[in-house]
């Protein structure tokens, strides 16, 4: 196959099972390309699939990679309920209902399988990878790497207004009720899951103008994602990984994305001097992509 060669490629519907929901996804198939290898994508903390991510699909599919790009459980076009239901536990089994089925499918390389995170989801790329050994790469761009040291990066103010709102949800939850929500993202002087001064408009900037995507996720997660650290995991990454890290990122600590790479025996760290959410957009979007096409075909398309 020619590097670099840019291939027109057809999207179809391909959806899977998880727990017995119907999980949402988009088989992209670069045409004229036997068995092409696959990459396996999915969004960041309350996120769709349609948020900024057909962009970097394209680009892989125009480069001659498959790419699966899948909704969690209650996101996007998936079934299940509650809606926007946060939990790395039930993502990470959304991964690997996924990574499942794309193995099932005819016409790709399925021994060629590359997984591709973006915040929230590049924790679950290297929890996924650090226990799956057949993955051959992964892409993990501003990735949620260890609870701790984002709550001290946050501050003690938020960790006092999450508490409440995580209590709450948590006795509903124990007394069969609806879940009590509080806002994904939000402006500093209010509280949300992500209120830096980056984090409205970051966000905003990549959902599309007829979504119909609602500001709010069970507040039960302010529980569960402390106990979430995949930098301890990132020694059992075995296959080659990229680590992109923002180095004005407000709401990871790049101290421990710097980290979590060098513990990666085949690491690779790349740092830039943005925040969060500019690498969706612009120049930074072109960058990151380019470097991200290219380590995916040298580890996907030997010579």
């Amino acid at each position: 196959m020619e590097k670099n060669a840019q291939h027109e490629f057809s999207k179809t519907p391909s959806d899977f099972t998880s727990k017995k929901i119907r999980c949402s996804g988009e088989l992209y198939l670069p045409q004229n390309i036997k068995n092409p290898p696959v990459v396996i994508m999915a969004h960041g903390f309350g996120a769709e699939k349609a948020f900024g991510l057909p962009a970097y699909a394209e680009t892989f599919a125009a480069n001659g990679l498959a790419v699966f790009l899948f909704d969690y459980r209650c996101f996007g076009t998936s079934a299940g309920e509650p809606r926007n239901y946060v939990d790395q536990g039930r993502h990470i089994q959304d991964w690997k209902s996924a990574i499942t089925h794309v193995r099932s499918l005819p016409g790709i390389n399925t021994s060629k399988i590359a997984l591709w995170g973006s915040s929230f989801s590049g924790g679950h790329v290297i929890a996924t990878a650090s226990k799956d050994h057949d993955i051959s790469a992964i892409v993990a761009q501003v990735p949620f790497v260890d609870s701790v040291s984002t709550t001290f990066k946050l501050g003690f103010k938020y960790l006092m207004q999450a508490t409440p709102h995580a209590i709450r949800d948590l006795s509903r939850v124990l007394t069969f009720r609806s879940p009590h929500y509080i806002k994904l993202i939000g402006q500093p002087e209010e509280f949300a899951v992500m209120n830096t001064p980056e984090s409205y408009p970051g966000y905003s900037a990549m959902i599309p103008e007829d979504s119909k995507w609602e500001n709010k996720c069970p507040a039960r997660i302010l529980l569960r994602f402390a106990l979430y650290r995949p930098i301890a995991m990132a020694h059992k990454i075995l296959c080659p990984a990229l680590i992109m890290l923002g180095e004005k990122d407000s709401l990871i600590d790049a101290n421990a994305v710097e980290k979590t790479a060098k513990k990666m025996p085949k690491g690779e760290l790349v740092k830039y001097p943005f925040g969060h959410f500019d690498i969706y957009t612009g120049n930074a979007f072109k960058k990151a992509v380019k470097h991200q096409t290219e380590f995916l075909l040298t580890h996907l398309i030997p010579e």
